[in-house]
């Protein structure tokens, strides 16, 4: 008889099955960290999934909690009715930079600066992942996409949007910081972020946010080890990596 044997310890909201990403993705990564913070603060049986449109769509299919399906864009105003009515339910949503920086930008400003008691991961690619690799609003300048084949001009379509320096100026956040998840270090700090946010929920203290720079090398025609690499190179130099709001650090101080 063969003994199954874990070297780390398996988060219990983590479903076991096959992974629908392409090699070097790094949602699973994040999918990963999300599950890890909900276990370790024991908010397994109260908390709920709000899913958005883009490549984790099925992100319902991995992590093994209540969820509910958002029309594309619309997930923290599907969050904000959950919340509000489940005021004793963590409520959280997962968004690509499609789904949350552009046809969802009105809903994700209004809910951060309302303070709604929830929390949002935001995983940045610069790119739209699952429809076909056209530009996203955080696609970089000069980075070439299948709308923008002659790469982004900043003349035409102007700069790549912040969005964790824009959701931390507003007056409702209570906490906003951006990861990376290209390197064990960066892992390890990004999971802290994850956990904090959902335990600023728990404090009910306001809107909680976390962007998470993450690989797409289908759409960036790239080997994962060369997407791992332009987060670095790239990526982090125009999204700088750090905490942009943190009211009970201010606070401490």
């Amino acid at each position: 008889m063969t003994q199954e044997i874990r070297v780390t310890n398996y988060p219990e909201v983590l479903t076991d099955r096959a992974s629908h990403y392409c090699p070097g993705c790094h949602h699973g990564t994040a999918h990963r960290l999300v599950a890890e913070a909900i276990t370790d603060l024991g908010l397994v049986d109260k908390t709920i999934l709000i899913g958005s449109i883009g490549c984790s769509v099925f992100i319902y299919n991995y992590l093994s909690l209540d969820a509910i399906e958002s029309p594309h864009g619309r997930a923290p105003a599907v969050a904000t009715g959950v919340k509000r009515a489940r005021p004793d339910k963590i409520v959280f949503t997962y968004q690509g930079d499609g789904d949350l920086a552009s046809i969802g930008m009105a809903e994700i400003m209004h809910c951060a600066n309302r303070g709604e008691n929830i929390t949002t991961i935001f995983v940045n690619n610069t790119v739209y992942g699952m429809t076909g690799g056209q530009m996203a609003p955080t696609t970089l300048v000069g980075q070439k996409t299948t709308t923008c084949p002659g790469g982004r001009c900043r003349e035409n379509e102007g700069m790549p949007i912040r969005m964790t320096e824009i959701i931390a100026s507003l007056g409702g956040v209570a906490y906003a910081e951006r990861v990376a998840v290209n390197n064990v270090k960066n892992i390890m700090k990004a999971k802290k972020a994850v956990a904090k946010a959902f335990e600023y929920q728990t404090k009910e203290i306001g809107f909680s946010f976390v962007e998470i720079l993450a690989t797409c090398p289908t759409n960036w025609h790239m080997t994962p080890l060369q997407a791992n690499k332009r987060v670095e190179t790239e990526m982090i130099p125009y999204f700088p990596l750090g905490n942009f709001k943190d009211v009970l650090a201010k606070e401490e101080k």
